[in-house]
């Protein structure tokens, strides 16, 4: 990676915002996001990316409906995703929505594959929770192979084998930029590595530096497996306004109630004004005016030598205005300051 190659994102969980206190229904939502696209592509994004949720206040359950009409309303931003539940979807669909949405988007196409922290799509899609590590390993395994062969002929536990089937509209060769999305999960890196997959670590919480072992881990594993070296990117979560106060207090007011749902349904850290300063300061929220944000992620850029930073800017009811904002700061004084401060301190090799 080269300062000059340094990419950044956009993440968007179709988090449903406001205009003026007044809460955007669905499907305002959904307009909004494909405004947001085109802005992000205007401010010089490298990508664009969406999540897949299936909950009140989310609107991104049909993620590549959803890239197709940004694809259509946008030129030159790759558009990809933040994550895909691969276990929970079935990979001969997948290719097939996937290899549309490259062929149409004249090869823009891209997605990040997770196991998911979130389990709404397993009941909904009639799985069982006790397969969720053989789900995500046998789909996983059945996806690249897709990808990377002319003819598969496969079998496994949880479809239907395949007998000498070829999918149509193909792929380019090789398949489309394919990442694995990490929480935490060392068999993640290593089964990343396996299939010579580049690394997106999920990192939401503490240190990003802590995710140095995953990223060494990752590297070992590739060389072992027989690969070349794959990017790595972080996947984090903030805001960003023209003062530190300004991004600071408006962050807040979104934050804490959602982190205080977390906290009641999944077990997460009660939200203090302490514990968010903290985050801030030196954890996992990029939360500030551009130089702020901008040396943060040089920062981690360097210490966990990665490729690629995309910034996750939607959060519950977070007014428009705010999230325009952020999308043309980062795009417009961050992307920029972050590869000046990379030419003047490289990332580790």
């Amino acid at each position: 990676m080269t300062a000059t190659t340094f990419e950044i994102g956009l993440n968007s969980f179709g988090e449903v915002a406001t205009d003026d206190g007044r809460v955007l229904d669905d499907a305002e939502t959904l307009r909004l996001l494909v405004d947001e696209a085109r802005l992000a592509e205007a401010s010089g994004i490298d990508v664009f990316s969406a999540g897949e949720h299936y909950r009140a206040g989310h609107v991104d359950s049909a993620t590549p409906v959803l890239l197709a009409a940004l694809a259509t309303a946008t030129e030159r931003i790759a558009l990809g995703t933040s994550v895909t539940v691969l276990s929970t979807n079935d990979p001969v669909g997948l290719y097939h929505e996937f290899s549309t949405l490259d062929a149409v988007s004249g090869g823009r196409a891209q997605l990040v594959l997770g196991r998911a922290s979130a389990t709404d799509s397993f009941p909904l899609f009639g799985y069982d929770l006790a397969d969720y590590e053989q789900l995500f390993k046998e789909k996983l395994e059945l996806f690249m192979r897709l990808q990377r062969e002319e003819t598969v002929t496969w079998s496994g536990a949880h479809r239907a084998p395949l007998v000498e089937q070829r999918l149509r509209p193909r792929m380019r060769p090789g398949g489309i930029p394919t990442w694995i999305g990490v929480g935490g999960n060392p068999r993640s890196v290593v089964r990343a590595a396996r299939y010579g997959l580049p690394l997106m670590l999920a990192v939401i919480g503490g240190r990003p530096q802590r995710f140095a072992g995953h990223v060494d881990l990752h590297r070992r594993a590739l060389a072992q497996s027989g690969h070349d070296p794959q990017p790595v990117g972080q996947h984090s979560l903030g805001l960003i306004a023209d003062t530190d106060a300004e991004a600071i207090e408006t962050w807040w007011q979104y934050w804490e109630p959602v982190v205080a749902q977390l906290a009641d349904e999944r077990g997460f850290y009660a939200p203090t004004r302490e514990r968010y300063e903290a985050e801030i300061a030196a954890g996992a929220l990029y939360v500030g005016s551009p130089e702020t944000v901008a040396r943060k992620i040089a920062t981690a850029a360097r210490d966990l030598r990665l490729s690629r930073f995309d910034l996750k800017y939607d959060i519950m009811h977070l007014p428009r205005q705010a999230r325009a904002r952020t999308i043309e700061l980062l795009g417009r004084e961050v992307a920029p300051r972050v590869r000046e401060l990379l030419t003047k301190e490289p990332a580790h090799v």
